[in-house]
């Protein structure tokens, strides 16, 4: 069984991750898949793949039930294992690179309630942070977009500074969402917010892309068959939550925004992926429900 599928930055090649413990790698021309390498250095099934930017080199992580998570580079059109991160006790479910302004960055959620934080250094060493996230286990987690919201929005005129911010986002078996910050001074990981609006585990979280414009958005998914459009209207604002649509037919696994950031796909268990807009009311509409056939 295929668990997880993400083309790379281009589009121009595709990562699959599988039960059968392995990673394909596949070519892709168009309409067009071309199996090129398979990957077998997992010993449990593969949840998630995820690329890095490719300004740091062809380079892909995965994640797997064994509790290890593995980062393998291309190299003389060979892929090799160059790190493999041990540090949880129970499946790793989810993994998530961050911005690329902040480096090549690596978070990784656990069953065993932790998130492990993989950064790599000028060296060639890998550093290795970890959070005590949720007490019976971590489904889910997704970084923030790296421009502070409202940094492009001047009242002064003249060119906007775009400042970073390093923030994550974690979702929960404890039915919980948690907003966890950098802090440079401390050299750690605090937990900045708690966002309670669910009734189950918390499947999927994500962040929406921001060009720096003051509001944001993040949207949750649950084993309690909702789906939850959370904004901020400022950096300091509350959060606050609106239900998206009725309740669905079945658990809600994965949640995923466009690349502008204003379209929202949501996967239930049902087989159906639906997509969803922001009406100029504030409102979220269904634009469109896509069914696989046969």
């Amino acid at each position: 069984m295929i668990h997880d599928a993400q083309l790379d930055y281009y589009s121009r090649r595709l990562a699959t991750a599988s039960s059968d413990h392995t990673i394909k790698i596949f070519n892709v021309d168009g309409d067009n898949q071309t199996l090129s390498h398979t990957i077998t250095d997992n010993t449990a099934p593969v949840w998630q793949v995820a690329w890095a930017h490719p300004k740091f080199g062809n380079i892909l992580a995965s994640c797997a039930y064994d509790g290890r998570v593995l980062i393998f580079k291309e190299q003389n059109s060979a892929w090799a294992k160059i790190h493999e991160n041990n540090k949880h006790t129970a499946s790793v479910n989810s993994i998530a690179w961050a911005p690329h302004e902040l480096g090549a960055i690596l978070a990784c959620a656990s069953s065993d309630g932790k998130i492990s934080i993989l950064e790599y250094k000028d060296d060639g060493s890998w550093e290795t942070q970890l959070i005590d996230a949720h007490g019976i286990g971590c489904n889910a987690v997704t970084w923030a977009p790296a421009a502070i919201p409202g940094s492009l929005v001047q009242t002064q005129g003249g060119n906007p500074t775009v400042n970073t911010v390093k923030k994550l986002v974690s979702a929960g078996c404890d039915n919980l969402i948690k907003i966890w910050g950098w802090k440079e001074d401390t050299k750690s990981w605090q937990e900045e917010e708690t966002l309670d609006g669910h009734s189950d585990w918390v499947r999927d979280v994500a962040f929406a892309p921001n060009v720096g414009l003051p509001k944001s958005y993040l949207a949750s998914c649950s084993q309690d068959k909702s789906v939850l459009i959370w904004t901020q209207e400022s950096p300091k604002g509350e959060w606050s939550h609106k239900t998206l649509g009725d309740k669905f037919p079945d658990v809600v696994w994965r949640v995923s925004w466009s690349l502008s950031g204003n379209v929202l796909a949501v996967s239930c268990g049902d087989n159906k992926v639906t997509l969803w807009k922001e009406s100029a009311k504030g409102d979220w509409e269904l634009l469109e429900t896509i069914e696989e056939t046969a």
